[in-house]
C-alpha cells in the first residue's frame, strides 16, 4: 500500500547518526543520502521492500512532528523491539508511554515499545504475536 514514509529534520546529521543506528537494528543499511535542486538534504533508507526517508523541509519552514501519528516498524521479536527501543534511548530518543513489553490488543498480543526521535516524530518498534483473526 505504501511506498515510502518521510518525516522533516531541523539538523540532519543528527537525525543520520539517530537512524543509521536504530534502523540498524532492523537490518537497514546506510542511506542513500541526495540533496535535492534547492539544497535540502534527504537521507533515503531502503529495507525489506520500504523506504524509510529524512528531509530537511523544502519549504525552509521549521520540521514539526505530527500531533497524533505514529510510524510503526515491524521487528522480527520481542528481543529485536528491545533493541529498537534501546538503540533509539542510547541515540537521542526518548521512551515514551508505556515501557517496551508485551501488549493484549484489539489486533493480537504484540510486543510494543514506543520512542520519539530527536525531533519528535513518534516511532513505534511492534511484534505481532498472534494476529486476530475477523471476517471480512
Amino acid at each position: 500500500m505504501f511506498s515510502h514514509v518521510m518525516v522533516g529534520s531541523n539538523d540532519i546529521e543528527r537525525s543520520k547518526h539517530f537512524y543509521n543506528a536504530v534502523l540498524g537494528v532492523l537490518g537497514a543499511g546506510d542511506p542513500w543520502t541526495s540533496p535535492n535542486k534547492t539544497g535540502q538534504t534527504r537521507l533515503f533508507y531502503r529495507h525489506d521492500g520500504g523506504m524509510f526517508c529524512v528531509s530537511e523541509p523544502i519549504n525552509g519552514e521549521q520540521a514539526s512532528f505530527g500531533n497524533g501519528g505514529t510510524i510503526g516498524f515491524r521487528c522480527s521479536s520481542p528481543e529485536q523491539v528491545r533493541q529498537f527501543h534501546d538503540t533509539a534511548v542510547a541515540n537521542g530518543g526518548i521512551s515514551i508511554e508505556d515501557p517496551p513489553g508485551l501488549r493484549e490488543l484489539a489486533l493480537g498480543t504484540m510486543d510494543l515499545a514506543y520512542v520519539r526521535d530527536p525531533d519528535g516524530n513518534k516511532l513505534c518498534a511492534m511484534h505481532l504475536h498472534r494476529p486476530t483473526t475477523s471476517a471480512g
